[in-house]
C-alpha cells in the first residue's frame, strides 16, 4: 500500500502519459506545481514499490501495476465525485475538493456500493454485473446518461 500523496503522482502520472505519451520529472512538477526534488523522491518510492520504471533523466513508465493502481484511484475519484456533485447537488469545485479527501480515506467496499448507488441514482447503466473498483472499467462510461 502506498501513501496518499503516492497515489496523487502516480495519477498524474497516469494521466500525463495518456495526455502526452511520455512522462518527465519536469513533467509532474509543473502538472502538480510541486518541486523536481519532491517529484524525484515520489518516483524513487513509486519504483521501489514496483510501480513504474525509471533510469535518471529518462522518462518514466508505469509497470502493468502501476497502471493498474492508477486507473483504479481515478475511478474511485470520478465514483466520489459524482455522488457529490450529480447526487448532491455540490458546486464542482467543491465536489472536486471534497473528492479527492474523501476517496483517499475510505474502503474499496465502500466505493463498490456507492458505484452501484450512485449509478442507479443517475440511471447511467445497470452495474449487477459484478462491478468492482478493483478491476479496470472504462471511466467514460459513469458519464454517459440515459436521460430521456
Amino acid at each position: 500500500m502506498i501513501s496518499k500523496s503516492l497515489e496523487e503522482y502516480l495519477k498524474t502520472m497516469y494521466i500525463l502519459d495518456k495526455q502526452n505519451g511520455r512522462v518527465r520529472v519536469t513533467d509532474i512538477a509543473e502538472k502538480m506545481n510541486c518541486s523536481k526534488a519532491s517529484v524525484n523522491k515520489a518516483v524513487h518510492n513509486l519504483k521501489n514499490n514496483g510501480l513504474l520504471h525509471y533510469e535518471t533523466y529518462g522518462t518514466i513508465e508505469l509497470t502493468q501495476n502501476g497502471e493498474n493502481l492508477a486507473k483504479k484511484i481515478l475511478e474511485a475519484y470520478d465514483i466520489v465525485y459524482l455522488f457529490l456533485k450529480d447526487v448532491l447537488n455540490l458546486e464542482t469545485e467543491n465536489a472536486q475538493k471534497e473528492a479527492e479527501k474523501i476517496k483517499s480515506i475510505i474502503t474499496d467496499k465502500t466505493i463498490n456500493n456507492l458505484a452501484k448507488y450512485v449509478h442507479k441514482v443517475l440511471d447511467l447503466n445497470n452495474l449487477d454485473c459484478d462491478y468492482d473498483v478493483s478491476k479496470e472499467k472504462c471511466r467514460n462510461c459513469v458519464r454517459r446518461t440515459n436521460k430521456k
